[in-house]
């Protein structure tokens, strides 16, 4: 049979791309203005503009259908924003209940819950108890993706059966996929990068120069790392490829939307009006009120990401944020 992936905005369409050069994939998409879209011209210009979409791979708006054509040795990718995620587990959870084998998911949103602060596996685990969770992250542009652009990944899980088979199903062509069984570290590297590439497009907008783009990334990778050390996260896991690998490409490339957001921010712009105009998902920007609301529970300073929550929340200029975290007491490196 096939793998599916739910959801088909850019990066749940370049996963199932990719996928597609291995075997039949199906692709369920939620709007029929997409799926008319995809079966007219085999393109999703607004997501991938110029690539064309493999015929194995197969479109679908019932999600019911595509559901039950996955066999339990095949996968269900998650990939709609991770404001998508608890609508999608319910419904997979009631599917599961009417006595529907539900394959492994695989979570590829990063980012945490705004309502709950919860990670997508913690999600997972209140709505489908028990059921097989794993997590596919790293640094990765949909569109190089689907341009067959190398890339490496990482496949986390608890359980190292349900890893392995994450990494065979997606080491092949153009990407290389590594496992780990820090899920996680993992989940928050992914989440907590997106906060810091806001951070990094404000401080581009405002011109701060090479020098205090590194400043910023380090710095923000130890914020990362100091949340999920406390969290329960392996230390190494921040200094791979879900962690400083991620932070470097969506702290500085160009098709970042994050470090997009961040840029317009440095305008002095209203963030409603710079997300409605973005055309995209920008994960950080919830992200970062459910990071600090973490952060707070368990003591954790993370003052980078504060000042991008008073730069989103209007409370302060960005030229005014960079200039309170100037101001901040000198302190020792490893704190």
């Amino acid at each position: 049979m096939a793998h599916a992936v739910l959801g088909a905005g850019a990066w749940g369409s370049a996963l199932a791309c990719h996928l597609a050069q291995a075997g039949p994939v199906e692709l369920w998409a939620r709007r029929p203005e997409l799926i008319d879209e995809i079966s007219r011209s085999r393109r999703t210009e607004h997501y991938l503009p110029g690539i064309d979409l493999p015929a194995a791979l197969h479109l679908s708006q019932q999600f019911e259908a595509t559901v039950a054509q996955v066999q339990a040795n095949e996968l269900i990718v998650l990939a709609t924003p991770v404001a998508g995620l608890a609508e999608a587990m319910r419904r997979l959870a009631a599917l599961k209940a009417d006595g529907m084998p539900v394959a492994p998911l695989v979570g590829v949103a990063k980012g945490l819950d705004a309502a709950s602060g919860l990670l997508p596996h913690q999600l997972a685990e209140s709505l489908l108890p028990g059921h097989p969770f794993a997590v596919l992250s790293g640094p990765s542009f949909a569109l190089e993706l689907a341009r067959g652009l190398p890339c490496a990944l990482v496949a986390a899980a608890t359980d190292a059966e349900l890893s392995a088979s994450v990494q065979a199903a997606f080491h092949h062509h153009s990407m290389r996929v590594y496992r780990s069984d820090d899920l996680r570290g993992v989940e928050l590297c992914g989440a907590l990068k997106n906060v810091m590439a806001l951070a990094a497009g404000i401080a581009d907008g405002l011109q701060l120069g090479d020098n205090a783009r590194a400043a910023l990334v380090t710095r923000g990778l130890a914020e990362m790392s100091r949340l999920g050390v406390a969290l329960g996260a392996q230390p190494a896991t921040f200094m791979g490829l879900a962690g400083l690998g991620d932070l470097m490409l969506t702290c500085t490339g160009g098709l970042s939307r994050n470090r997009q957001v961040g840029l317009a921010l440095a305008t002095g712009r209203p963030i409603d009006e710079i997300t409605r105009t973005l055309g995209h998902v920008a994960e950080g920007v919830p992200c970062c009120a459910a990071a600090l609301a973490l952060a707070a529970q368990h003591e954790v300073a993370m003052p980078i990401a504060t000042a991008v929550q008073a730069v989103i929340d209007q409370r302060q200029s960005a030229g005014d944020a960079v200039s309170s975290l100037l101001a901040r007491d000198p302190a020792d490196e490893r704190q």
